[in-house]
């Protein structure tokens, strides 16, 4: 089989592991899927769990934020090493969020795609990601809102890309980054309908 269907395979799989369910099936007896927003990800853990007991909840949190990051940094990592050209690096990045956003473990369902996005992206473009990383947590500091922290975040990302690498390195197109911000924006459609409606919760 061709290497790099290996790879887009892996980037795939890999990202499908929904950790934060896993973490708090495990570690709290919650199932997140019919809890709290319902949703995998790491502010839906900490919601969720910090009802039972908030040191936990906070550790859980913490480590679904993590493993959701660095799921989809591997593969990029192993291609990387073999060698791979841009080109392949950025479909891996986009697999991995498609991945973790539809998961074959989950019946193609899955989280937001927010800390496995900024994951690949943090490896792909560095800098852009790095600032968006600062607007996330000043923004989460000041709104106490997750989704809004991390839509406002991914836009500052994405201004950033287009003013640091006008011309994308290896691929010459902001194409990859546009299907990722979609597909996160995507998931983000009921936040931003409570969000309108004034029903989104703080963190």
């Amino acid at each position: 089989m061709n290497i790099n269907l290996i790879l887009y395979l892996s980037a795939y799989l890999i990202a499908g592991i929904p950790f934060g369910y896993l973490l708090a099936k495990q570690f709290a007896g919650v199932d997140i899927k019919n809890a709290g927003s319902g949703n995998i990800g790491a502010t839906n853990v900490l919601r969720v769990v910090k009802e039972k007991d908030p040191k936990l909840a906070k550790k859980l949190g913490a480590a679904t934020l993590f493993l959701d990051a660095i799921k989809g940094i591997i593969v990029i990592l192993v291609a990387k090493m073999l060698g791979a050209p841009e080109s392949v690096l950025w479909t891996i990045a986009v697999l991995s969020v498609v991945g973790h956003c539809f998961s074959a473990f989950l019946m193609f369902e899955g989280g937001k795609g927010v800390a496995t996005g900024f994951g690949v992206l943090l490896v792909m473009m560095p800098i852009p990601a790095l600032i968006a990383i600062v607007v996330w947590l000043a923004a989460g500091k000041g709104l106490k809102i997750s989704s809004l922290s991390s839509l406002i975040a991914l836009t500052a990302f994405i201004i950033a890309s287009y003013i640091l690498y006008p011309v994308v390195p290896g691929i010459g197109s902001h194409a990859p980054i546009w299907i990722i911000a979609i597909i996160i924006f995507y998931k983000h459609i009921p936040n931003i309908v409570r969000l309108f409606k004034h029903e989104e919760a703080k963190v």
